[in-house]
């Protein structure tokens, strides 16, 4: 039987509450702020958001459901002009304050038209500053197990798909080392919807063991002066190419909300680029590279 809205927002909330709870004892100042907000169109959410903490700068984690009539600038895109639609998803973003732990980005949704179809779309993907390859190994094996055993899911697919999507045409750099991706999945919604758990309840395991091992490694300003050109880059991929900043715009969503996945504190230098022989040189080589294979 397919999943009913309520029973996937209901998950949806359920995990944010529960990554909530586990990110605020691993970084153990700060937690979670609730902001509950309305949208006049129809519907709601809550942004969750941490800052100024031991480990991360800051983090959100939001959850939201709306519906109404679809927005004529995306009736086109949808293919049911004037219809109905039900949306509801979680997304999370953290911004770490070492520069040796890496961004990590998750997303799940899903999304319903009236009498017309259905899907869920997702994904997560880690940014690095300075490459540890055994913390992308550790994070694409995760992703690989998580996809183990789902008939909707096939990993070699979703990573593929990761480097495609989060990649900055204009600089001809990957924002990352990626994860999955996965958008418009409407066959079985039953199976995608326990994938999708699956998922959901993996990403803590993804991401908490980089955290762990590189919380506390010693910093200097030449670092801090390379994370804040590298978020540089994450803005400009959120604000210029992301399809769900752009939905969430085009829908009237909480501009707060939608934008709380910009980092604190960001630079842009004119023509910079990093020396030869150097980590950031390594990194940068690596994206704008073909994309690697992490999994062994």
């Amino acid at each position: 039987m397919n999943p009913t809205r309520e029973t996937i927002e209901a998950y949806y909330r359920s995990l944010q509450s529960d990554l909530c709870d586990r990110l605020s004892l691993l970084d153990g100042a700060a937690s979670f702020g609730v902001d509950e907000w309305q949208r006049p169109e129809g519907g709601g959410g809550t942004t969750r958001v941490m800052s100024a903490g031991n480990v991360f700068e800051k983090g959100a984690i939001n959850v939201s459901a709306v519906y109404g009539p679809i927005p004529p600038e995306l009736g086109e895109n949808f293919g049911a002009t004037g219809e109905q639609f039900f949306a509801t998803g979680i997304s999370m973003i953290f911004h770490p304050r070492n520069p040796f732990a890496p961004t990590m980005h998750a997303n799940l949704r899903y999304l319903e038209i009236e009498n017309s179809a259905a899907w869920f779309g997702g994904g997560l993907d880690l940014t690095p500053y300075y490459l540890f390859e055994e913390d992308a190994e550790h994070f694409h094996s995760v992703c690989q197990r998580a996809c183990a055993g789902h008939t909707v899911a096939d990993y070699a697919t979703m990573k593929r798909a990761c480097d495609d999507y989060f990649f900055l045409p204009h600089r001809g750099e990957a924002r990352g080392i990626g994860g999955l991706f996965y958008d418009r999945h409407s066959d079985d919604l039953h199976g995608q919807f326990v994938f999708q758990r699956e998922l959901g309840d993996t990403l803590y395991e993804s991401y908490a063991p980089i955290l762990e091992r590189r919380r506390d490694t010693p910093f200097e300003e030449k670092h801090q002066r390379w994370h804040r050109v590298r978020r540089g880059r994450y803005v400009e991929f959120n604000l210029v190419w992301d399809r769900g900043t752009k939905f969430g715009l085009q829908t009237r969503g909480r501009t707060e909300s939608i934008l709380v996945s910009m980092p604190p504190e960001v630079s842009w230098e004119y023509a910079s680029a990093p020396e030869e022989g150097t980590p950031e040189r390594t990194l940068l080589n690596l994206l704008t590279g073909e994309p690697r294979d992490w999994v062994r």
